[in-house]
């Protein structure tokens, strides 16, 4: 009799495989996120499309991180919905709805009725389900002070409103003792009076005065697009207001730009706009590197630049699988945080994801490309070509006059890129005697 258990299923193995790679993929954006505190701003498309409980099981996850949030609801088609049922007609002008008494009535039921489905969403507990063992608690309040939004053009706002004030402190304090701040698109004044909000205003207006780390507007507007077509996954400010200056965005991907940039000029470090259809839109813009949607940024957050000795622990990190598999010479990290200053890296809001570096051999006016890297997720784009091209600039400004490189499987790639095969002899002598005869790497050169 055979007691031996069962092998594996492949398949078993291969998807445990890939969970742990996934899981380890993000695990930066955890530790990056952790203690942040994020503004989500979602219309009210998104609850009338059914989509409340499965944002809410993400919003949860996002909590449990550590993540401190702070919700802001909208409730347009809504309060559509209440001024039918009521036979009230709407009116809007710009794209903002005139609110009369009877419309602001309309917008405090519509918004009574969104946050309480909100907070049921968050009081789930089943077994089996996201929100098992989740103790999410929800805190509203009158947290934001507010003014008529009064006459423009010749047309009288009438109750619709913009935020004057936003009792920052008493919202810090409440994410502080671990609850989530769900705000309704509603504001009040001193006098008692209540005014309907623009959802993105208010947002705008909390991120700022809070100085979250980033406002996210979840919209029936799937994102920026260029003249192209081509969906922006990355826009700094300057590049927004230019789009917004020239109206090469229109409608409604414009208004949710305008507040996007707003934000970010306030202080918001990055403002994020993403599709609500998207079932885990969220997750995916916070926790991959390219995202789902665009994001606003004051500047563009990816650069190529020299290293510094902060990055020393990014680009081990960068190289050690490499190293490993035997792609890659062992440094060690001595050797690296001697050498920085010959690196340059490649980075995405703080992420090294490529480097390469340089030494040279001035009197043979030599120089050795050296590890070209670039992390296996982000390959396909040009980047390892990118950083080729930026170590050829340097080698040129320090008088050098060819590259060589010593390689053991990537020589296609530099062969195509204007390598040619060379020997050991054809390198400089210091090097020669530097050569490992065990790895017995190809030797490549090329005249710039």
């Amino acid at each position: 009799m055979n007691d031996a258990a069962p092998a594996p299923q492949v398949e078993t193995i291969d998807d445990h495989a890939r969970f742990v790679a996934w899981l380890r993929q993000v695990a930066p954006y955890v530790h990056a996120h952790r203690g942040r505190t994020f503004v989500v701003a979602f219309s009210g498309g998104l609850v009338e499309a059914g989509g409340l409980n499965r944002l809410v099981h993400d919003l949860s996850l996002l909590s449990a991180m550590g993540i401190r949030l702070v919700l802001v609801h909208g409730s347009r088609p809504q309060v559509q919905a209440q001024l039918v049922l009521k036979g009230v007609p709407a009116r809007f002008h710009a794209d903002v709805r005139i609110t009369d008494s009877a419309a602001l009535e309309c917008a405090k039921e519509a918004s009574g009725e969104i946050r309480l489905d909100i907070e049921a969403a968050f009081s789930q507990g089943l077994p089996a389900t996201p929100m098992a063992h989740s103790k999410v608690r929800v805190v509203s309040g009158n947290f934001v002070t507010a003014r008529p939004l009064g006459v423009i053009d010749g047309v009288d706002y009438a109750l619709t409103g913009v935020v004057r004030k936003v009792d920052a402190d008493a919202i810090k304090f409440t994410l502080a003792n671990g609850a989530i701040v769900l705000l309704s698109p509603l504001g009040f004044s001193p006098t008692g009076e209540a005014f309907n909000l623009t959802m993105e205003d208010l947002a705008c207006s909390v991120a700022t005065a809070i100085k979250a780390e980033k406002l996210i507007l979840l919209t029936e507007t799937d994102g920026i697009r260029g003249a192209d077509g081509e969906l922006k996954s990355e826009l700094s400010v300057q590049d927004a207001e230019a789009m917004l200056s020239a109206a090469a965005v229109k409608g409604d991907p414009a208004f949710n730009l305008k507040y996007a940039v707003k934000a970010c000029k306030g202080g918001v470090a990055r403002a994020h706009i993403l599709p609500y259809s998207l079932d885990g839109g969220v997750l995916a813009e916070l926790f991959t590197h390219d995202g789902v949607g665009t994001m606003v940024s004051p500047e563009n957050l990816e650069k190529m630049r020299e290293a510094t000795p902060d990055d020393v622990g990014g680009v081990i990190k960068l190289i050690e699988p490499l190293e490993a598999d035997g792609t890659l010479v062992k440094r060690p990290r001595e050797l690296i945080e001697r050498e920085i200053d010959r690196f340059v890296v490649l980075e995405h809001d703080g992420f090294i994801f490529g480097c390469a570096a340089l030494y040279p051999f001035p009197r043979e006016h030599m120089g050795e490309l050296a590890c070209l890297t670039v992390h296996p997720d982000y390959q396909g784009y040009g980047d390892g070509e990118r950083l080729m091209k930026r170590i050829e600039q340097r080698a040129r400004a320090a008088g050098i006059t060819s590259l060589f490189v010593l390689t053991t499987r990537t020589a296609h790639f530099f062969i195509k890129r204007g390598f040619r095969p060379a020997t050991v002899d054809d390198l400089p002598e210091a090097r020669q005697n530097m050569y490992n005869w065990q790895r017995r790497s190809q030797v490549l050169l090329k005249q710039i």
